[in-house]
């Protein structure tokens, strides 16, 4: 196992060398210049007192510095625990802003993807034995599993908030409210994180209740399960190992489809304006943050890697399997 996962961890410290490099790059091959985006909200006029603050600022930053003096100082600081300072929100740092955002993407993901995994599989298993159920409810996890996250979101935006009026469809909690960790303020958060929730849910709902229906009719047609049923096996036992052996393949889909649940979630929260990581993001592409578009992406990095990581963790813990294969290669 130390081997295992000592290759593993040599695989994942590659993998975030080449993405936090590439997000590196991305803001700076785009257009524009984040100086002149910050001189331009300061509404200064004179032409001698806007180059002096494009010189000073500049120069802050370290955009003067030729560029691959700008990677080697950025991997510096990053190992410093500094993403440097926002250039929309100046003069505030970038780790400030993001740890504002984070737990309202946090909110959103955890749950989504671990409810909406566990009640996948579990209604998979049970359509898979019910013929009336296959034919007639599943066909909806065909629809949701195809449905993109933007239109689903603008979808439930507009039924459930602007012609029902049930929920908000903007913001993470009403702007006549303060934080604070009242019942009140609580229910409105509440009420503001349920349609991004179920969004997300929904989708990926889908894809887990075909994907366990389909592995479940195969292990049901398996060698072992028809040995067991000739040996006079309890259907229930026969349920059991199924379900035990098809979820497994589940389990290596959800370190897969970690990337894309997250990127929905980016989506989710730009529909809603919600004030997580997605919106952030786009603030910063829009005001040409640099700094703060390289922390965003990093934490996104880092987190889904970590994820992947535990996910490859539960793996082995799960599949006895794999750890007779790792001691007998260990041997």
């Amino acid at each position: 196992m130390r081997r295992y996962f000592g290759r593993k961890l040599l695989v994942y410290g590659l993998t975030f060398l080449v993405a936090v490099t590439i997000n590196w790059m991305i803001p700076r091959f785009m257009p524009g210049d984040p100086v002149q985006s910050m001189l331009a909200r300061a509404n200064v006029s004179q032409p001698a007192a806007v180059e002096a603050m494009r010189a000073h600022y500049t120069n802050l930053f370290g955009l003067d510095l030729p560029l691959w003096k700008q990677y080697g100082n950025f991997w510096a600081a990053l190992f410093q625990g500094d993403l440097g300072t926002s250039i929309w929100l100046f003069p505030t740092p970038v780790t400030d802003v993001i740890m504002r955002a984070v737990p309202y993407t946090l909110a959103l993901l955890i749950p989504a993807i671990l409810l909406s995994w566990w009640a996948g599989n579990r209604f998979g298993a049970f359509a898979a034995r019910r013929k009336w159920l296959d034919n007639t409810v599943l066909p909806i996890g065909y629809v949701l599993t195809a449905t993109p996250y933007m239109w689903l979101a603008i979808l439930l935006a507009w039924g459930l908030g602007i012609v029902a009026g049930v929920f908000p469809v903007s913001g993470g909690y009403s702007f006549a409210m303060r934080p604070n960790l009242s019942w009140e303020f609580v229910g409105d958060l509440a009420l503001h994180w349920f349609l991004p929730f179920v969004s997300l849910f929904l989708v990926a709902f889908g894809g887990w209740a075909i994907g366990m229906r389909n592995m479940i009719i195969y292990e049901l047609e398996a060698d072992y399960s028809t040995y067991l049923s000739s040996l006079g096996a309890p259907q229930r036992l026969i349920r059991r190992y199924a379900f035990r052996n098809a979820v497994l393949p589940q389990i290596t889909g959800l370190a897969l489809q970690l990337g894309v649940l997250v990127a929905g979630a980016l989506v989710t929260e730009i529909v809603f304006s919600y004030p997580g990581l997605g919106h952030l993001i786009l603030q910063a592409i829009q005001n040409q943050d640099f700094f703060l578009l390289q922390g965003a992406f990093l934490f996104i990095v880092v987190g889904v890697l970590a994820a992947n990581f535990i996910i490859d963790v539960v793996y082995v813990l799960v599949d006895p399997r794999t750890r007779t294969g790792m001691g007998g290669e260990a041997a």
